[in-house]
């Protein structure tokens, strides 16, 4: 027999003691950023002359928690061109703007619809910028009755408001392009000023709100697609900036709320169109509409006496269903907009929230939500939901996963860590560097996780570096290394010589002279060995009880590239003997990117290639071109002693540690280590044979 009230104390405790906090760079995050970034280098046929400014936005950057089941279904992002920009009708040209907007600006006039929340564009000011002051003077359009129309960006699937692209890990993205709005829009004066009783949000919180302004998005109010010009001239008041600094100030049983009535919509199949394109559905929006009025008219204690989630979710959703039975759902910042529409439907759906109640929730979270939840776990503990009769044994099983959960995490995040190394190195290979994806890089490593900002900028060091040997010097990749230097100067030494060099340089490639390149490549290479073995003392630092971190695998690579093989066969012995060590645990990895091969010979980089062309895997999985730490370091060691003529009897003990490492690495996906572990052994056999013919 289960006790109703122990079952929800035990669910309760499930969420809170699963749900891990954040912001932490996962791999959704990341794909945010790389869309983001992609965004940045945009070019569009109507704006050709535009920079777009993205923004992550949606789930990604509104949860901070991570439960174990899956809570981000796509990727969103907007994006506006930095040479428009709308202001509330009535209101003056601005004279100042943000550094990120062209010098020429296209200043477009909100002006009210016949729809709340949905308003027209029409052109009004050209804003041009006065190089001595950096203020922007204007000029009046004299047709400033032309209204703006929606952007002609086919390129992909529509998706309500957004453009449409599936990438290959299944995740969607959703790109939504706007006009900011710098000011907060009259039609949401009032919710600045409106009384609070229980001080949510804060007058801080509300401050930043309405001083980050607003955007206007391109898409018709549902009621208008079919009509031929009001489909093409409306647009919508959106209010994601805003959204995203309220969700965020949330308490965590907040936000774990939000999730849970986000997946009892959707499993239950209430939100079946996520732009809310017909009448008879409802959207995750309502949802959010949902919360952050329960954030602000419930008190404090709602949320956190006698705490029971499933209390909270089936009130909540019985305050939908009423407001779908009034056909009313207030629009959280716009007063006199109504996010819903009386409808049979609507009544129906009403009806079936109503249908939902403490005994059916508290049954689906145990036979559904953590049923679901626990399939990533091992087979022994998923096994204990094959029988939940009683309280005992789902508190037993409950706890169980909890351990789990609890043991794992510092494992879990180790491994998303390095799969976030891999995608970096990737997407700074595919999308190369310039000073605003530099800067936008940055600037969102620092926001999700600082160790991976020095990584970084190893990487693009290095990718200058690949680009400078390739193509020659340029004035972006200059200016790649100008941000990373100013960023990263006070910490590590060597940074101060570059950033005087790069400058040298940047006045050199603009008078078309000659210029150090060769000093600035070899200064770059040192000061990205500086940054990657920081980091790789931050990797030994956080991540010691799941793997082992040498920290000078970098060192001994740049003393065997430049010929100092005695120490390079020190460090060398050194990292093999503490890979070794008993207690070792699992082993690091170094991505064979063109930016790393660099430090590599000729050997190593015949069997990368060698190893694409005969397991295509690696030519689409990242973890596929990676070495371990251990393999390396047996291929300097060994190569190091074989040109320092070490004795046969030195080599021997090498060829034991080599025969210990292939059992290490003998699955399937260590294809580049098994290679580069046999011509190591080839090599020192080889040596070893000729010299005792010799002798």
């Amino acid at each position: 027999m289960t006790d109703k009230r122990v079952v929800d104390e035990i669910i309760t405790k499930f969420l809170f003691n699963t749900c891990r906090l954040g912001p932490r760079l996962s791999e959704p995050v990341l794909q945010a950023v790389v869309s983001c970034a992609s965004a940045v280098s945009y070019h569009s046929p109507t704006h050709e002359h535009a920079e777009f400014i993205p923004l992550i936005t949606g789930s990604v950057a509104e949860f901070y928690i991570e439960p174990m089941l899956p809570h981000v279904g796509d990727i969103d992002t907007m994006s506006y061109p930095n040479n428009m920009l709308a202001i509330p009708r009535g209101h003056p040209p601005p004279t100042q703007l943000p550094a990120e907007f062209h010098d020429y600006v296209n200043v477009q006039e909100i002006v009210d619809s016949h729809l709340s929340g949905y308003v027209y564009l029409r052109l009004r000011y050209l804003l041009t910028k006065c190089t001595d002051n950096g203020k922007y003077n204007y000029l009046e359009y004299q047709e400033c009755g032309q209204y703006s129309s929606m952007w002609n960006e086919s390129a992909a699937e529509r998706h309500g408001p957004a453009l449409l692209q599936v990438y290959k890990n299944g995740l969607l993205e959703d790109l939504v392009f706007c006009v900011r709005c710098l000011s907060w829009p009259p039609q949401a004066a009032d919710w600045p000023t409106r009384h609070r009783s229980y001080g949510w949000p804060d007058s801080a919180t509300i401050y930043h709100v309405a001083n980050n302004g607003c955007d206007v998005v391109q898409i018709a109010h549902r009621q208008c697609k079919q009509h031929e010009w009001m489909s093409k001239h409306l647009w919508r008041l959106s209010f994601s900036r805003a959204e995203i600094l309220l969700i965020n100030s949330w308490m965590p049983v907040q936000q774990i709320v939000y999730h849970l009535l986000r997946v009892v919509m959707k499993t239950e199949k209430f939100t079946e169109s996520v732009d809310n394109s017909v009448l008879n559905t409802l959207s995750n929006y309502h949802i959010k509409t949902l919360m952050l009025w329960a954030c602000e008219l419930k008190s404090l204690s709602w949320w956190t006496d006698d705490l029971n989630l499933v209390r909270i979710c089936v009130e909540l959703l019985h305050t939908l269903a009423v407001w779908l039975t009034e056909a009313r759902c207030p629009h959280y910042f716009i007063s006199s907009c109504n996010l819903v529409d009386q409808s049979y439907v609507v009544e129906t759906t009403a009806a079936r929230l109503l249908l939902i109640n403490d005994d059916y929730l508290s049954a689906w979270f145990v036979s559904s939500y953590i049923k679901q939840s626990v399939q990533i776990c091992p087979e022994n503990i998923s096994r204990l939901f094959d029988d939940v009769s009683t309280s005992y044994k789902l508190e037993n099983a409950v706890s169980a996963v909890v351990n789990w959960r609890l043991n794992t995490t510092t494992d879990v995040l180790c491994r998303d860590f390095y799969s976030v190394m891999c995608h970096i190195v990737f997407y700074v290979n595919a999308f190369s560097v310039s000073e605003r994806i530099c800067n936008f890089w940055m600037s969102a490593l620092l926001k999700t996780d600082a160790r991976l900002f020095i990584y970084l900028s190893a990487v693009v060091f290095l990718h200058v570096v690949q680009k400078i040997r390739s193509g020659g010097l340029t004035k972006n990749l200059l200016k790649a290394v100008a941000i990373i230097t100013s960023l990263n100067k006070r910490t590590f030494s060597l940074l101060n010589e570059v950033a005087i060099l790069a400058r040298e340089c940047q006045a050199q490639v603009v008078d078309s002279a000659d210029c150090n390149t060769s000093g600035l490549v070899e200064l770059l290479q040192q000061s990205a060995v500086e940054l990657l073995t920081t980091f790789r003392k931050v990797e030994a630092r956080d991540f010691a009880s799941v793997v082992t971190v040498v920290t000078t695998d970098f060192e001994a690579l740049y003393a065997y590239k430049h010929g100092d093989y005695q120490r390079c066969l020190h460090l060398s012995t050194e990292i093999v003997q503490t890979l070794f060590n008993p207690e070792a645990k699992r082993l690091t990895t170094i991505p064979i990117f063109p930016e790393f091969v660099q430090f590599l010979d000729d050997d190593i980089v015949s069997l990368t290639a060698l190893t694409l062309i005969i397991n295509p895997k690696c030519r689409q999985c990242i973890r596929y071109a990676n070495i371990t730490q251990l393999t390396l370091s047996l291929y300097l060691m060994t190569q190091c002693q074989l040109k320092l003529r070490h004795s046969l009897a030195s080599l021997a003990q090498t060829l034991d540690y080599i025969e210990d490492a292939q059992r290490i690495h003998s699955c399937r996906h260590c294809t580049l280590d098994q290679l580069v572990l046999k011509l190591t052994e080839r090599k020192a056999v080889t040596y070893i044979s000729s010299s005792s013919n010799l002798s």
